[in-house]
């Protein structure tokens, strides 16, 4: 009988640092460890003067990865059949565009003591919005210039994404952008520091950051050209001398596990690590992705991924944030959409608005099971979930929230449901236009918090998009993602779909859509994209005379 193996995977979200032991023969996930980030509010760091600020400390990433490896090893030896010796690689994955300025070593510049306190020499968090004035300038520059680079991204580049961050630095902090020999995504200063190569020239980048965010791709050269570079600043084009020129997918290995780290961690010296690559897209993994699967990673933003075979032609999709070969699946075009707020907008109505009688205990939970006894329409009611901006299809971070047809007798249960209508109205948005360039989704598989503990949401999500909402069987399919290629890296499979097979499952319940409801909902989404179009699009040249008016009828239709 063959000995166990076990692969690891470090996730690094939001807020915190995840990681599991995986028994790689099953998927089973035997411990798991979780690590808030010190710093900050909920591990973040704010500006209270500027809300579109969101930074974090690049030492709470390597507290986090000693404290959660170390304590599932720790766990592990409890556990009959497990020894670190088996354990054969590991893979992490990153929230991103979360770039970070580094010296010629590789060490973040928040790490010295020059610019500890620095927020420019933090890492730019993916919600960091202060890039927006030259995300719209990069976009300007590339359409007049008739250059290619913003074919796989959706025609716009976003203040969340890796040049704009950087160019801004350079505005705002010439001090920070100065010292930084080079930049460094979150995913790849992670795997570089475990496997000790932190030399931006030589580690191996991650695709899913360098094609998703940083407008790489083979088909021009890899990186912006440096002549486009030049027309935004000339310090940009200087600076992707010291970037890199090569992009890896997650099957290859980043390095091995160093003997000084691993001793920290309990495991032995050597062991391979995968190449890094963004939480979402391992998620994905993590959650079964496959060819006409659309996996929802519903967290405090949201993350669409879809993955198409290399031999099938693709068309460029407008509006999505990246058609990029290998990015999820190797082999695979992976493609990506998502909504920059979700969660988190039901976070803020909770923090800020909830009334004292549903305040009490868990309000989340008072709130959806209330909202559940509503009927759709019933509260006439229509949002718009634009809070943090517009990811997808838009890509467009100067939008903001919209509520439309309160009266006096408008109750906080129909306030909280109109929300995760409006995100689940935004979902189907993105699914249409993937959909309209001829990528078939047949089939949502839902991962996260949000799609485990909500009902609400799940059902909401499955009258509105009216499609069975399945659940992925790992609460942390992240983490699980990053096992899934430790296992790869580490000789067990010799794929993502071989592995999938035998390390991924879904739970056994299924939203399946109503009948009743998706009528009503029907009804109601060209209300949305009504006051999507109004107030999202410079073109649109309707009227929204009707919407309070229908929304009063569909509203009277459903309390009868």
């Amino acid at each position: 009988m063959e000995s166990p193996r076990f692969s690891i995977g470090v996730d690094y979200g939001t807020n915190s640092c995840r990681a599991v032991l995986v028994d790689a023969s099953n998927g089973r996930e035997l411990a798991a460890s979780v690590f808030p980030y010190p710093s900050g509010k909920d591990g973040i760091l704010l500006d209270p003067k500027d809300p579109n600020v969101a930074r974090q400390e690049p030492a709470d990433y390597i507290a986090g990865f000693f404290f959660t490896v170390k304590s599932v090893v720790a766990a592990g030896k409890k556990i009959r059949g497990f020894s670190p010796e088996r354990v054969v690689g590991m893979g992490v994955d990153t929230t991103g565009s979360t770039p970070i300025p580094v010296n010629r070593e590789g060490v973040a510049l928040a790490m010295l003591p020059k610019f500890k306190k620095d927020m420019a020499a933090k890492a730019w968090l993916w919600k960091d919005h202060t890039a927006h004035a030259e995300a719209s300038r990069i976009t300007k520059v590339a359409r007049k210039a008739k250059v290619p680079y913003l074919s796989k991204c959706g025609m716009a580049y976003s203040s969340e994404w890796f040049w704009s961050k950087i160019w801004h630095c350079q505005k705002t902090a010439p001090a920070v952008f100065k010292a930084a020999w080079s930049w460094v995504e979150c995913c790849d200063f992670v795997t570089g520091y475990i496997t000790g190569n932190s030399d931006p020239l030589s580690m191996k980048r991650s695709i899913c950051a360098a094609g998703h965010k940083a407008m790489f791709h083979e088909g021009w050269g890899g990186l912006p050209g440096k002549a486009f570079l030049r027309k935004l600043s000339p310090a940009l084009a200087d600076l992707r001398d010291r970037l890199y020129s090569t992009a890896y997918a997650s099957d290859e290995i980043a390095g091995n596990l160093v003997a000084d780290i691993a001793k920290k961690v309990g495991l032995p010296a050597g062991i391979p690590v995968a190449v890094g690559a963004l939480d979402a897209h391992y998620g994905a993994v993590g959650s079964g992705v496959k060819p006409g699967t659309l996996v929802k990673i519903l967290g405090t933003s949201t993350c669409d991924l879809m993955v198409v075979p290399n031999k099938e032609k693709l068309e460029d999709i407008p509006g999505v944030c990246g058609i990029v070969p290998g990015s999820v699946v190797p082999g695979m075009v992976g493609i990506e959409a998502g909504q920059s707020a979700v969660g988190d907008i039901f976070k803020w109505y909770v923090d800020y608005l909830c009334p004292s009688g549903f305040s009490k205990g868990n309000p989340h939970a008072n709130l959806n099971a209330a909202a559940l006894k509503l009927k759709p329409g019933q509260s006439g009611l229509l949002a718009l979930d634009w809070n943090n901006g517009n990811r997808n299809i838009l890509m467009d971070p100067l939008l903001t929230g919209l509520l439309v047809g309160m009266t006096l007798h408008t109750t906080a249960p129909e306030i909280y449901r109109a929300l995760v209508e409006a995100t689940a109205f935004g979902a189907l948005t993105i699914i249409r236009r993937i959909e309209e360039h001829g990528v078939k989704v047949r089939e949502v598989i839902n991962c996260g918090g949000i799609a485990e503990k909500s009902p609400l949401v799940m059902q909401i999500y499955a009258d509105i998009l009216n499609r069975p909402m399945k659940i992925a069987g790992s609460s942390q399919t992240c983490a699980l993602g990053g096992a899934i290629f430790g296992s790869i890296v580490g000789g067990v499979y010799r794929n993502v779909e071989e592995a999938q097979q035998k390390m991924v499952r879904l739970k056994p319940k299924v939203y399946k859509p109503i009948k009743a409801n998706v009528k009503t909902y029907a009804r109601l989404y060209p209300l949305y994209r009504q006051l999507h179009d109004a107030f999202g699009t410079s073109g649109y040249s309707g009227m929204l005379a009707n919407v309070m008016k229908e929304l009063i009828a569909i509203r009277g239709g459903a309390c009868r």
